[in-house]
């Protein structure tokens, strides 16, 4: 079985995984946003399956919706929030060198982490 995760922000499931890429969907309950963070040995691309999200990359916010989708190259800034009534649903393609939850340098994070 691959890793299925609960967070103070909502929760994750691995859908696939291998040494060259990571697959989640990632489900950011209303009100919540994950830390505001960066990765040096991966980049990330998402797709916004449902909901209303708020994403910061780099200090730069912007909307997104269902249908929409956005990279973060490896060293980049970023960060998700729902803005919306449901929970916002992504999935998330990791690509790069290492896919490890150590690979994640939090710079501002609402639970104390």
């Amino acid at each position: 079985m691959l890793e299925k995760s609960d967070r103070p922000w909502g929760r994750y499931e691995v859908l696939q995984e291998s040494p060259s890429h990571k697959v989640k969907c990632i489900w950011v309950s209303p009100g919540k946003r994950l830390s505001y963070q960066r990765h040096q040995k991966r980049s990330e691309h998402w797709f916004i399956v449902s909901g209303n999200a708020q994403v910061t990359i780099n200090g730069v916010i912007s909307s997104l919706g269902a249908g929409d989708s956005l990279d973060i190259p490896a060293g980049s800034l970023h960060r998700i929030a729902n803005i919306g009534d449901s929970d916002v649903v992504f999935i998330e393609v990791q690509t790069g060198t290492y896919f490890g939850e150590d690979d994640i340098e939090r710079i501002e994070d609402d639970f104390g982490r």
